[in-house]
């Protein structure tokens, strides 16, 4: 699911986005392959505890690039980044008050990888350009 082009030009927001890609991608084969949910159920625990811990660690790492380098659009950014944090948060919720629902957990999973091709390609795609401009008028 990675793309040379979605590189930013920062090694650790490109090494997160990368994991980030391995991880949903690896979540959403477990999603869709066959066999009783009931033996899919232990990675797909798995991988909502690591997006829940990993995201905040990632969007944390992000946002300091951010503000170090002056980029102009952060506080668009962060707010994205609180939206999709909140979305993860309330699939977390759900799961716990009513269990792991094949069904939503592959709308979740879906929804997830969208967010991801679409955060990446787009949104971040926008800090990169940023951060090459400082480098060539530096």
């Amino acid at each position: 699911m990675w793309k040379e082009h979605y590189r930013v030009g920062s090694e650790l927001i490109d090494t997160q986005h990368q994991e980030l890609f391995k991880r949903v991608a690896a979540f959403i084969q477990v999603v869709q392959s066959d066999g009783p949910w009931e033996q899919r159920l232990e990675k797909v625990e798995e991988t909502l505890v690591f997006m829940q811990h990993y995201v905040l660690i990632h969007f944390a790492d992000e946002e300091q690039l951010q503000q170090e380098i002056g980029y102009p659009g952060f506080e668009k950014h962060r707010q994205i980044h609180e939206n999709f944090k909140a979305e993860v948060q309330q699939f977390a919720k759900t799961v716990e008050l009513e269990g792991f629902d094949e069904e939503k957990v592959q709308e979740f999973s879906a929804k997830v990888m969208t967010w991801l091709i679409m955060h990446v390609g787009r949104e971040d795609q926008k800090i990169g350009e940023f951060l090459r401009s400082k480098e060539v008028t530096n």
